[in-house]
C-alpha cells in the first residue's frame, strides 16, 4: 500500500500544523481549532462535516503529536468524536455533535484498576427507564471534568455519561505531562446507551488505539526532529555534535523507530478506516509505543544534554506525553503478552 498522504489529509495537516505554529496556549490553541473547522472534519456532511475517516483525522492528530500540544485533541476527536459517528444513530449525532463548532469536548474510560482496554468491562450499565445506571471504577480518564459526555465502556455496551450527573465522582490524578486526568466512580449514575454489545466496546478500543498511533507518530517524529537540529547546531571541540560518530549512530537508530511506527501507526490506521480486521496491527503497533517509544526519547534526551531536561525547552514535553500513552496502552509487558497471545493462536 501507499500511504502517502493524500490532498485532503495533507490539507488537513497544513492547516493545523499553521495554528500550531503560532504557539498559542491550550484554550486559545483548542478555540482556534474550532474556529478552522478542524474538530468537524469527521462530522457527517448533513451536521456540517467532511464525513472523513480515522486516517484523515490521524493527520490531525499526528500534527498535534508532532508539537505535543497539550489540547484535547486526542480525547474529543480520536475517543469521542470518531467512536461516535462509528456507532451513534443519526438522532444521537445529532445531538451530541452539533456543538463541536463552538469547541465542545469528549473523552473515553479506557482503562479499570489493573486493566486497560478490557475485553470484559466489569463496569455494569442495568437499562432503568429510558437510560441505563452505570456502576464501576474507571482509571485515567483525560480532560474528564470538562467532557461533554464520556463514552464509558460497559457490560451492556459504550454508555455515554455526563460527568456532572449524580453518582458520578471525578478524583483528580497525576499524568506525566500534566494534562487532566481523572479517576472516575460511577455509583447508579444515569447513562445513555451509544450502542449495545462486545462489537461496541471493541469498535471504540480499535478507534481509540489508532488514533494514539496517530499522536505517538507525530510526538516520536517531532521530538527527532527537535533534536536533529540541536545536533547540527551545537558545537563541542568546533565541530557540530551531529559529527560525531557515536552520536550520529544513536539518532540513526531512533530514526529507524520513528519510522518503523509511522509505518505500523499508519496500517494500523488504514484497516480501522477500511472496516478490516486490525487487531494484529494494532497489538504491534501499541507494543511499539509501550516499548520503544519511551525508550527513544531517553536517547533524545541524552543526545540534548542538560538543556534536554530544562522545562523551558519543549523536549520535556514529548517525554512524559509519550510516557503517558505508553501507560495509556497498558505498558509493555502487557502489550507484549497481547502479542505473544495472538501469534501462539495461530
Amino acid at each position: 500500500m501507499d500511504f502517502t498522504r493524500d490532498e485532503t489529509q495533507e490539507a488537513v495537516a497544513q492547516v493545523a500544523a499553521g495554528l500550531l505554529a503560532r504557539d498559542l496556549d491550550g484554550d486559545a490553541l483548542w478555540a482556534a481549532f474550532a474556529d478552522a473547522d478542524l474538530l468537524t472534519l469527521a462530522l457527517p456532511e448533513r451536521l456540517g462535516g467532511e464525513g472523513l475517516s480515522v486516517t484523515d483525522v490521524g493527520a490531525l492528530l499526528t500534527e498535534v503529536g508532532r508539537q505535543a500540544a497539550q489540547v484535547p485533541a486526542l480525547a474529543t476527536l480520536g475517543f469521542g468524536v470518531l467512536p461516535i459517528v462509528a456507532l451513534g444513530d443519526d438522532a444521537q449525532q445529532d445531538a451530541l455533535l452539533t456543538g463541536l463548532a463552538g469547541g465542545r469536548t469528549f473523552t473515553a474510560a479506557l482503562a479499570e484498576p489493573g486493566a486497560q482496554f478490557p475485553a470484559r468491562p466489569s463496569v455494569t450499565a442495568v437499562a432503568e427507564g429510558d437510560g441505563h445506571s452505570v456502576t464501576g471504577r474507571v482509571l485515567a480518564v483525560p480532560y474528564a471534568e470538562r467532557a461533554h459526555r464520556i463514552l464509558v465502556p460497559t457490560d451492556a455496551g459504550v454508555v455515554l455519561v455526563d460527568p456532572g450527573a449524580d453518582g458520578v465522582a471525578l478524583t483528580p490524578t497525576p499524568s506525566a505531562s500534566g494534562s487532566p486526568e481523572f479517576a472516575i466512580t460511577f455509583d447508579r449514575a444515569r447513562g445513555d446507551l451509544l450502542a449495545a454489545g462486545d462489537n461496541a466496546v471493541q469498535t471504540l478500543y480499535r478507534i481509540a488505539l489508532a488514533s494514539i498511533g496517530a499522536v505517538a507518530d507525530g510526538l516520536l517524529s517531532g521530538a527527532t526532529v527537535l533534536a536533529g537540529e540541536h545536533l547540527a547546531t551545537r558545537h563541542q571541540f568546533g565541530k557540530p555534535l551531529a559529527t560525531f560518530q557515536a552520536v550520529s549512530q544513536q539518532i540513526a537508530d531512533v530514526y529507524v523507530t520513528s519510522r518503523t511506527l509511522h509505518v505500523s501507526a499508519l496500517a494500523a490506521s488504514w484497516r480501522v478506516s477500511e472496516g478490516l480486521d486490525a487487531q494484529d496491527d494494532l497489538d504491534v503497533m501499541a507494543y511499539w509505543i509501550a516499548a520503544e517509544v519511551p525508550a527513544a526519547m531517553q536517547v533524545l534526551h541524552h543526545l540534548h544534554g542538560g538543556i534536554g531536561v530544562d522545562v523551558t525547552y519543549p523536549l520535556h514535553r514529548y517525554y512524559s506525553t509519550a510516557k503517558d500513552l505508553a501507560r495509556l496502552v497498558g505498558g509493555a509487558s502487557y502489550r507484549l503478552d497481547l502479542v505473544g497471545a495472538r501469534c501462539s493462536s495461530i
